[in-house]
């Protein structure tokens, strides 16, 4: 791994943050000020704690750290997206729902991989 770009959990966040960005600025004006202000900064939170977590590797706590970060931030943009999805019955959201869902199976397991096999000398 050279990069943080080559983390699938990275390019699929990355791409994700795309999407909710794109879905928030068509959403009505109260929504995309408020809830959808939250949703684009969480969203784009989960790929940035990858990134920073990456770049602290040799620390294997730290990697850990921050991929839980990331972690958390993936659970608050899938509970910002349900309630899009019941607020505006656009089932974009649900997609997106289902989307962070995965993402969050696969950060998960990141994290468990991290955890039991990383050696922190790398």
């Amino acid at each position: 791994m050279k990069s943080y770009k080559d983390l699938d959990i990275y390019t699929v966040s990355f791409d994700l943050a795309l999407r909710i960005r794109e879905l928030t600025l068509k959403l009505e004006s109260h929504d995309k000020y408020e809830v959808g202000s939250q949703i684009r900064r969480s969203s784009q939170r989960i790929k940035d704690t990858i990134v920073e977590g990456y770049g602290r590797r040799r620390y294997k706590a730290d990697f850990i750290k921050f991929l839980v970060y990331s972690y958390a931030s993936q659970l608050e943009a899938k509970s910002q997206s349900e309630f899009l999805f019941k607020a505006t019955d656009n089932s974009d959201w649900n997609d997106i729902v289902i989307e962070l869902d995965t993402l969050g199976i696969k950060i998960h397991n990141f994290i468990k991989y991290v955890d039991e096999n990383w050696n922190s000398k790398k």
